[in-house]
């Protein structure tokens, strides 16, 4: 058993098989972070700040999902189709990442094999 955004999910043997089941939690983070992204383009909000403030969040929180917003196109597809592997989790998404799309393939798929289940399906 592991822990997974504040539930636990049974973790499989190495080299098992992983059904394909996206993660919720993951799949909120980069809804909120496009839509966070179109409202600040959009000139409604001048700062993260002050979007943070109507959101109820705080500003170091907004600005980590908001970086979200630069991962490769093949790693958010993937993540929504639930191919991202059990070792990509939230909190290790939002730690700090590669801006350079072939960098964060490297790293994503470290995270994938080191947490015993390495997709192939990822990126």
């Amino acid at each position: 058993m592991v822990k997974r955004g504040g539930r636990k999910e049974t973790q499989l043997p190495y080299g098992a098989t992983h059904s394909r089941r996206t993660d919720s939690t993951l799949v909120k983070a980069l809804a909120r972070a496009f839509r966070w992204k179109r409202i600040l383009e959009s000139g409604e909000f001048a700062t993260i700040a002050e979007l943070a403030a109507r959101e109820g969040i705080a500003p170091s929180y907004m600005t980590r999902v908001l970086r979200l917003t630069l991962l490769a196109p093949d790693i958010v597809e993937a993540i929504l189709d639930g191919r991202q592997g059990p070792g990509m989790t939230l909190a290790r998404v939002l730690e700090p990442f590669p801006v350079e799309w072939e960098e964060q393939k490297q790293v994503f798929r470290l995270w994938s094999f080191t947490a015993g289940s390495f997709e192939k399906g990822l990126c």
